[in-house]
C-alpha cells in the first residue's frame, strides 16, 4: 500500500513539474507580443534548462521512495556464523555479518562435502576388496591365492611350477590351503642386491695432452666430455680424463683407413673453383667422409671425384635381400636356404642384412646352371 501511494505521489508531482514549464513556454498570454525575438528564445533557453533541474530532483526523489519502501526496517540481533561476532541483521535468512565471512563460509562447506564424497568412495573400496572375503577363508582357489599374496595369476602358477607352494586338483579347480602360503613367508632369507664391480681407471690424459694429441681446444674437450659423459677427475688443480674413453670415442670419429687420398679445402677452391660456402654445401649434402688435422679439414679424394663425375663408382660389394630375391628370381626363405647352405658371409648393416655378392653369384650360377636347358 505504501509503494502504490508513494507511485501516485510521484506521478502527481511529474506532471506538475513538467506541465508547468511547458505551459510557461508556449502560453501566449505569457509573452509579450511586441517583445524581441531574442529575449523570447532566452527565456525558452531558460525554461528548459529549468525542466531538466525539475527532472532530475524528481529522479532523485523517486530513488529515494524506493530505497525507503524496499529496506527492510526489522533489526535482528545475531552472531556471525563464521567470525563469531555481533551484528544488526535485517533478514531471518542472514547469517553472517559481510560478504567476505559468507564466501569464507561457502567454501569451508564445499570442502566438506567433497572430503566426505571422497571418504564414501573410499570406505566403499574397502567393503568391496576382495582381500576380506577370503581373509577367513582355509583353502583358497588359485585367483584367490593371488590375490592374498598380491602376485598375478601366471606368477602364482610359477610358484607352483618350481614347487615353491603345493595344490590339489579338486575337479576343475586347483586349490590351496592358506597355511602353505603363510609358511612360504615364514621361511626369510638374506636379501642382498648384486653390486657390479665397475673397473678401475687408472690411466688419464692430461687436458694438454689431448689437446696435442687429437689437435683440440679446451673447449671442444669439456664439451665432448660432457655430452659423452667421459670420466675425469681433478688433481692439484688440474684436470685428467680417462684415456680409454678419450682413445675411443676418437676411434669411433677416426676415418675409414682405406682412404688414402684426401682434398684440403684450399685443393677444391683451386680445382674446382669453388667457395668456402659451396664446399661445406658439396660436402654435407653428399656425405663425404672428412678428417680433421689440427685445424686443417680434409675430405676424401675419392668420393669427391665419385660425386663430381669424374670417375665412375664402384660396383658394389653386397647384395640386399630385395636385390639378391630380384636378380635370381628366389623366394625369401629358398635364398636364406641357399645363403645358410653354403656358409655365405652376411653383414648387418642398420635393419638391413647384406651378403657378399661374389660368393652368392658363385653359388647361385653354379646350381642354376642345370636348370638353363
Amino acid at each position: 500500500m505504501a509503494l502504490f501511494t508513494g507511485a501516485f505521489f510521484v506521478a502527481q508531482v511529474s506532471l506538475i513539474i513538467v506541465a508547468k514549464p511547458f505551459y510557461a513556454i508556449f502560453c501566449t498570454s505569457c509573452v509579450p507580443h511586441h517583445e524581441n525575438p531574442r529575449i523570447i528564445v532566452g527565456k525558452v533557453v531558460e525554461n528548459f534548462y529549468a525542466i531538466l533541474r525539475d527532472f532530475t530532483e524528481l529522479y532523485k526523489n523517486i530513488g529515494e521512495i524506493r530505497r525507503n519502501n524496499m529496506s527492510s526496517n526489522i533489526e535482528i540481533r545475531r552472531i556471525c556464523v563464521w567470525c563469531k561476532q555481533e551484528f544488526i541483521a535485517h533478514k531471518t535468512t542472514t547469517t553472517c555479518c559481510s560478504h567476505r565471512c559468507a564466501n569464507l563460509l561457502y567454501k569451508q562447506k564445499k570442502r566438506e562435502a567433497s572430503i566426505k564424497a571422497n571418504n564414501q568412495i573410499v570406505e566403499k573400496v574397502i567393503k568391496e576388496k576382495p582381500i576380506a572375503k577370503i581373509r577367513d577363508k582355509p583353502i583358497l582357489t588359485i585367483t584367490e591365492a593371488a590375490t592374498y599374496i598380491g602376485v598375478t595369476r601366471p606368477t602364482l602358477y610359477g610358484y607352483l611350477k618350481r614347487g615353491e607352494l603345493k595344490a590339489t586338483r579338486l575337479g576343475y579347480k586347483f586349490l590351496l590351503k592358506k597355511e602353505d602360503i603363510d609358511n612360504l613367508f615364514n621361511k626369510s632369507i638374506e636379501f642382498k642386491i648384486p653390486v657390479r664391480d665397475k673397473p678401475s681407471i687408472n690411466d688419464f690424459y692430461t687436458t694438454a695432452e689431448v689437446k696435442e694429441k687429437y689437435g683440440v681446444k679446451d673447449s671442444w674437450i669439456f664439451h665432448i666430455a660432457k655430452e659423452h659423459n667421459i670420466p675425469r677427475t681433478f688433481h692439484r688443480g688440474k684436470t685428467f680424463w680417462s684415456k680409454k674413453h678419450i682413445d675411443d670415442y676418437f676411434a669411433k670419429k677416426a676415418p675409414d683407413p682405406e682412404i688414402k687420398e684426401w682434398y684440403s679445402t684450399q685443393d677444391m677452391q683451386e680445382k674446382f673453383g669453388m667457395t668456402l660456402t659451396a664446399i661445406y654445401s658439396f660436402v654435407s649434402k653428399n656425405a663425404i667422409p672428412k678428417k680433421k688435422v689440427g685445424i686443417m679439414v680434409y675430405y676424401s679424394k675419392k668420393h669427391v671425384d665419385i660425386a663430381k663425375g669424374l670417375i665412375a663408382p664402384e660396383e658394389p660389394k653386397y647384395y640386399t635381400i630385395a636385390e639378391a630375391m630380384e636378380r635370381f628370381n628366389l623366394t625369401r626363405d629358398q635364398l636364406y636356404h641357399y645363403v645358410k647352405y653354403h656358409n655365405i658371409p652376411r653383414i648387418k648393416v642398420g635393419k638391413y642384412t647384406k651378403i657378399l655378392r661374389t660368393e652368392l653369384d658363385l653359388s647361385l650360377i653354379h646350381i642354376s646352371e642345370p636348370t638353363r636347358h
